[in-house]
């Protein structure tokens, strides 16, 4: 038996309406046609599916059947094809986000829960066991958008700027460095550096500052949280270098001081990553707007 959709849309619009006549109404095509399409169906069927005598038209027992199934497939039909008209218009969709700065958490929660008011429809999720090989895993299709420092040219992936910042300095307020106006490379030779565990060529006070100067610390703590960095700095425990959105909450703090990397200060850029055709995405564009905007408010608060 060969059934379409169609078949089964008849067979509702039918047992809902009670007569032929309104039910070509309701499906908008000709009475003539309409029972040609029955006809055509009791064929396939071998079996009548309409009592006609009746007043209004009832189902048969085959009919009831296919009724049945109408009811059940139909619905589905009408979601996927509402999911489809969403993801044309772009309403709906998915991003599955990927980060390679751990202190990005702190103005990233803002910006996703402002997101999802704008884009109810949307999937949104961050991947963190994704974050050691973030670009890839977007270019495999696993992730949709990456926060990055480090843009590199790779084919359909396209890098937008979100905003600079500047990697600073923090150490407890009574260290010795503390009495310096900013720090130097060869100033880290003697301490303890706390960092994300990232890989060297990710993180900043080593891509910026120590590797090109052939710096090494005495040693390097890698601690997941921002939080506990502070924590241990102010302990001194050790000494961090941190983007100056995370810094701005402890700069009035007795606890801590802050100074910058280099007498002139170092200054980094944030890129979103995105694949080539999703960059115009209504979400991901207003994504990649709330990146850009939400961040400044905490680097000027």
């Amino acid at each position: 038996m060969y059934l379409e959709f169609r078949h089964l849309r008849t067979i509702r619009a039918i047992h809902q309406a009670g007569s032929l006549a309104r039910a070509a109404d309701i499906l908008h095509i000709t009475q003539s046609a309409l029972s040609h399409q029955i006809k055509g169906l009791e064929d396939q069927v071998g079996m009548e599916l309409f009592h006609r005598r009746t007043k209004p038209m009832r189902l048969s027992p085959a009919g009831l059947k296919l009724l049945r199934l109408a009811e059940h497939i139909l619905p589905e039909v009408s979601r996927l094809e509402e999911e489809f008209r969403s993801l044309r218009s772009g309403r709906s969709g998915r991003l599955h986000i990927a980060i390679e700065c751990h202190a990005c958490f702190d103005w990233l929660f803002p910006v996703l829960d402002k997101l999802r008011h704008a884009w109810p429809e949307v999937d949104l999720d961050i991947r963190q066991r994704l974050a050691f090989d973030a670009l890839e895993a977007l270019r495999r299709e696993e992730v949709d958008f990456v926060i990055s420092s480090d843009p590199i040219a790779m084919p359909g992936i396209t890098f937008a700027p979100l905003f600079d910042y500047e990697p600073r300095f923090v150490a407890a307020a009574g260290h010795r460095l503390a009495q310096h106006d900013f720090i130097e490379a060869e100033d880290f030779e003697e301490e303890l550096l706390l960092t994300y565990p990232v890989e060297r060529s990710k993180t900043d006070v080593f891509s910026a500052l120590l590797t090109p100067a052939r710096i090494e610390p005495r040693a390097v703590r890698q601690v997941e949280m921002t939080e506990v960095i502070l924590m241990l700095v102010a302990a001194g425990r050790g000494v961090a270098v941190m983007p100056d959105w995370v810094l701005r909450n402890v700069e009035d703090n007795p606890d801590y001081a802050t100074r910058s990397l280099t007498e002139q200060g170092l200054s980094k850029r944030m890129y979103a990553a995105t694949r080539e055709e999703d960059a115009i995405v209504p979400y991901v564009a207003h994504m990649i707007r709330l990146c850009r905007s939400e961040p400044v408010k905490l680097q000027r608060a």
